[in-house]
């Protein structure tokens, strides 16, 4: 059996595939790495600036993310008196970028106070020179952290695009996710929102919670469309390490692919395209900005303990963890450092050719608009499958279309992308996450 073929016949949900390498595969440098070294090669022109906010009101059952629930009183404040620190490193190391989106995210951002959030957005206009106002700017919540002050705010700022995590509004099923909301507080957000005049809502929601059945998950598929948002991700249910969350396999897996089809065919039943495995979008929503960022080939910037930035040949970011001891600790290094640290970088992944393709292919591959071969050719100066002729097996299984132009996968491929992702990892890639030490 190749590979592939052993990897169908096992879980569909090996990983979920955002971004490559992920951070588990990231290491120390050698020595650290200039920003300016770093960036000198780059194309500044359109990049994409991601601002990590790690504080939550509490962590999810399923949750990995680098965050620290209910954190001490001040802590927020340090954290951002830090943050207008290293954006000022990052504009004086690199004062020719230009952004073309923004993004902040968590963490939960809107579990700051009003005069934070109002603190956060003035940091990047006085130290970045970016307002949510001249480019698509993208912020997470959680209902039990909305209020109609900060609602305002946010939405005053320019913010145009605010994405909840509801993962289900049956309260017992959230329960069971380790996430103790009621439904009436999912509601009362939701009405602050609209209300607001977000231009693009988008809603998570979550299948795979103990107890869940299909008709219970389209039930809170169709409480969310009462609120017609312009964007639904449906995210299956993993279970990582250190997250609190047991799980039995096969069963499992069977279980959650029947609820993705399900939500999947509601969804497109009820007027939304589907753009990716978990992402689906209203047909009829307009985006409310022209963005020309590319995240195949365009760079970014994070800014604040846990953010990952990347150029084309290196990624870096803090350490990660996900115990609340380690990522209290790799906080408090973030505060204790000095200004002048900012300026280089130590952690993180150098992608050499090889690497850099791989990224290409699985960002592109796992969306439905698929690969261009023209665009990877443009790009590499090769066809793709002259690099990877293993994406013929993706066909031979029904997996994919390969025509002259593109390699699209089919709707079966589309459901295996948490296989067909790590599929495509390098052996450098895999080695580096199997031997990650997650704390």
């Amino acid at each position: 059996m190749t590979q592939l073929q052993t990897m169908l016949a096992e879980t569909p949900f090996v990983s979920y595939s955002y971004a490559y390498p992920h951070k588990s595969a990231y290491r120390p440098f050698a020595s650290p790495l200039p920003l300016r070294e770093i960036w000198e090669s780059e194309d500044r022109t359109d990049l994409s600036l991601y601002v990590h906010l790690p504080f939550c009101e509490y962590r999810c059952g399923f949750c990995n993310l680098f965050t620290l629930s209910n954190p001490q009183t001040d802590l927020a404040t340090q954290y951002l008196q830090q943050l207008r620190v290293e954006a000022r490193q990052v504009r004086d190391q690199l004062p020719d970028f230009h952004f073309s989106q923004l993004a902040i995210g968590g963490g939960t951002p809107t579990y700051l106070e009003p005069d934070e959030l109002a603190q956060l957005f003035e940091i990047l206009q006085q130290e970045l020179h970016t307002s949510p106002e001249q480019i698509p700017a993208s912020i997470e919540g959680s209902p039990a952290t909305l209020t109609a002050e900060k609602v305002t705010l946010i939405r005053a700022q320019g913010v145009d695009r605010i994405s909840l995590g509801i993962q289900s509004f049956d309260e017992q099923e959230a329960l069971h996710l380790g996430r103790p909301q009621k439904r009436k507080e999912i509601l009362q957000a939701l009405d602050l929102v609209r209300s607001a005049g977000f231009p693009t809502l988008n809603l998570d929601l979550i299948y795979g919670a103990d107890g869940q059945t299909a008709a219970s998950f389209l039930n809170s598929l169709q409480q969310a469309l009462a609120f017609r948002p312009e964007e639904i991700y449906l995210y299956p249910l993993y279970v990582r390490p250190l997250t609190g969350l047991g799980r039995k396999q096969q069963q499992w897996d069977d279980h959650r692919l029947t609820l993705y089809r399900a939500g999947r065919d509601f969804l497109l039943e009820h007027g939304y395209a589907q753009h990716s495995l978990r992402m689906f979008r209203l047909e009829d929503s307009t985006q409310p900005h022209d963005t020309q960022y590319c995240c195949q080939t365009d760079g970014m910037i994070g800014l604040g303990c846990g953010a990952r930035s990347y150029t084309s040949r290196t990624h870096y970011s803090s350490e990660f963890a996900v115990g609340r001891s380690s990522v209290a600790a790799i906080i408090a290094h973030y505060l204790e450092q000095e200004p002048e640290s900012f300026a280089s970088v130590d952690y993180g992944f150098q992608l050499n050719c090889d690497e850099q393709r791989r990224r290409f292919l699985i960002l592109s591959l796992l969306q439905t608009t698929g690969l261009s071969r023209d665009f990877y050719a443009d790009t590499f100066g090769a066809d793709v499958l002259d690099h990877f002729p293993a994406l013929e097996e993706l066909a031979e299984h029904g997996l994919a279309r390969i025509t002259a132009d593109t390699i699209i996968l089919t709707s079966t491929g589309l459901e295996r992308s948490d296989t067909i992702g790590p599929w495509l990892y390098s052996e450098q890639v895999l080695q580096c996450m199997e031997t990650f030490q997650c704390q």
